[in-house]
């Protein structure tokens, strides 16, 4: 945790203006890190000790505006303190720097790659991790981890985190209705989590196959209950009883 020289009176989450009044400018600085939110509710459904803000505003000081990432992840907090949920994520309250942010970059350049790199790294965030699907020379997906103090460029897609027990990285897919390029989540060994449709969809796809594999066992049944009907009557004509064969 940081050393903080604050004042002596801290106000409260629900003090604090829980926005930086500052609209997105770009649909996919919400949906980006909304699908990573989306996944995390399916894999960690039963979990209770983690948050992923979005667009939501970090205070690190009482007199200092809020640091806003498109997306935020921390472990070892409260998922939910009642039914109003977080205004905004006060660092004197939780006690807990996120483990992860996510830039998304736009078309309006906010300094991802310098100003903020520079305040994520102060405030401590292990992963600073920074998309932007306009870079046609560079890799799409940066994923910055600080080690000793300062951050180093990780390689690969997807980039493996161990702290949080999960792979981020990029490829094309299908969400809310638009194919691109999108961001997910990985295992270990580098596949990819579904995405809430899939789940349907792999999920009804299941249902569907288990429906039909029952009704091939009924059908074999039939067939197998005709057959030895048929065998018993043909027994029968022969005037052996079925019922009495030793």
């Amino acid at each position: 945790m940081l050393e903080y020289n604050l004042p002596r009176y801290l106000p409260s989450a629900e003090e604090l203006p829980d926005s930086d009044e500052t609209p997105v400018d770009n649909e996919l600085q919400e949906l980006i890190p909304g699908l990573l939110k989306a996944i995390l509710l399916i894999l960690w459904a039963e979990r209770m000790d983690w948050l992923f803000g979005i667009d939501m505003g970090i205070y690190y000081h009482p007199d200092k505006p809020p640091i806003v990432p498109d997306g935020f992840l921390s472990l070892g907090v409260e998922r939910f303190y009642d039914e109003e949920l977080r205004p905004s994520y006060v660092l004197w309250d939780e006690n807990v720097v996120p483990i992860f942010v996510l830039e998304v970059v736009s078309q309006n350049y906010r300094k991802e790659y310098t100003t903020k790199l520079d305040e994520y790294e102060a405030l401590g965030v292990l992963y600073y991790v920074i998309y932007s699907s306009r870079r046609r020379r560079k890799p799409h997906l940066e994923v910055h981890k600080l080690v000793n103090g300062k951050y180093e460029l990780q390689e690969g897609n997807p980039v493996w985190l161990p702290e949080i027990g999960l792979g981020i990285g990029c490829e094309r897919g299908n969400y809310c209705g638009v194919t691109r390029e999108w961001m997910y989540w990985y295992d270990e060994q580098g596949q990819r989590y579904l995405t809430p449709a899939e789940q349907v969809k792999q999920e009804t796809l299941r249902a569907q196959q288990e429906t039909l594999r029952a009704q091939q066992e009924a059908l074999r049944a039939e067939v197998a209950e005709k057959r030895v009907q048929q065998l018993a009557k043909q027994l029968k004509a022969l005037g052996i009883d079925p019922d009495n064969l030793a």
